[in-house]
C-alpha cells in the first residue's frame, strides 16, 4: 500500500449517524418555527462543528437559541444512537483487511465517538490512543488541525496518510492539510465533491483497492 496510515472520519464513514443527528435537528428547529427538511439538514450540517450549526440556526431564526439546546441535542441523539445506530455497510470487512495503522479523527466529542464505535462493535479496532477529537485540541473542520494532529500523534507526515471523509467541511480540512482524500458518497451527494480534488467512491468494498492504486 502506498500509504503508511489511514485516518477515518467517524460520522458517515464508520457509523451511519448523519441522518439520525440531522433528524433531531429538524425536529428541534421545528419547535423554534424554523422549517428545514432532512435532506437540507444533512447537506448543511454534516461535518460542521456544533458551534457552526448553532450559528447557522441563530442567523435563520434571528435570535439566540435556548441555553440547553446543545445538551438537549446530545441527550436526544445519544438515546437514538443506542437504539438505532448502524455501521456503514462493509466497514468491518474494510478495517479487517487493512495491514497498516489507522485511526479516527472527528469533530465530535470523544464520548460520542466512543459511544458510536461501541454500539456498532468497532471499538476494539480503535484503541483510545487512536481516537482523536476536535474538542481535545479546540479546532474544528474545515480547519485542518484535527487531521494534522492525528497524523502527528500516529507518527506520520500528511503525505504518508490517506483521509476518508464524507462531508464538505471534512474534505476541505483534509485537502488543505495536504492529505490525499477519499470521499464516501452516494447518489446525488457525489456531485458535491466532483471538483474538490478528492477521490469519490460509493462502496466500502472498493476502498482498499483505491488506497492501493
Amino acid at each position: 500500500m502506498k500509504y503508511k496510515c489511514v485516518i477515518f472520519d467517524c460520522d458517515g464513514v464508520l457509523v451511519d449517524s448523519e441522518a439520525i443527528s440531522a433528524q433531531v435537528l429538524v425536529e428541534m428547529t421545528k419547535e423554534l418555527e424554523l422549517s428545514i427538511n432532512l435532506d437540507q439538514a444533512i447537506d448543511e450540517f454534516s461535518g460542521k462543528s456544533f458551534h457552526g450549526i448553532i450559528s447557522y440556526i441563530e442567523k435563520r431564526i434571528e435570535g439566540d437559541l435556548p441555553e440547553n439546546f446543545e445538551s438537549c441535542f446530545r441527550e436526544k441523539t445519544f438515546a437514538l444512537f443506542k437504539s438505532e445506530l448502524q455501521p456503514i455497510k462493509g466497514i468491518h470487512k474494510m478495517l479487517n483487511g487493512l495491514s497498516i495503522p489507522f485511526c479516527v479523527a472527528s469533530s465530535g466529542p470523544r464520548k460520542k465517538i466512543v459511544l458510536n464505535l461501541t454500539k456498532v462493535n468497532l471499538i476494539d479496532k480503535f484503541p483510545q490512543s487512536n481516537i482523536f477529537s476536535s474538542f481535545e485540541i479546540g479546532s474544528w473542520k474545515p480547519d485542518p488541525n484535527i487531521y494534522l494532529f492525528a497524523a502527528k500523534q500516529m507518527g506520520f507526515e500528511p503525505g504518508e496518510c490517506a483521509v476518508v471523509e464524507d462531508s464538505v467541511y471534512g474534505v476541505q480540512a483534509a485537502i488543505s492539510g495536504g492529505f490525499d482524500t477519499y470521499v464516501y458518497a452516494k447518489g446525488r451527494k457525489k456531485k458535491i465533491f466532483g471538483s474538490t480534488g478528492a477521490i469519490v467512491f460509493d462502496d466500502m468494498d472498493n476502498l482498499e483497492t483505491l488506497l492501493n492504486s
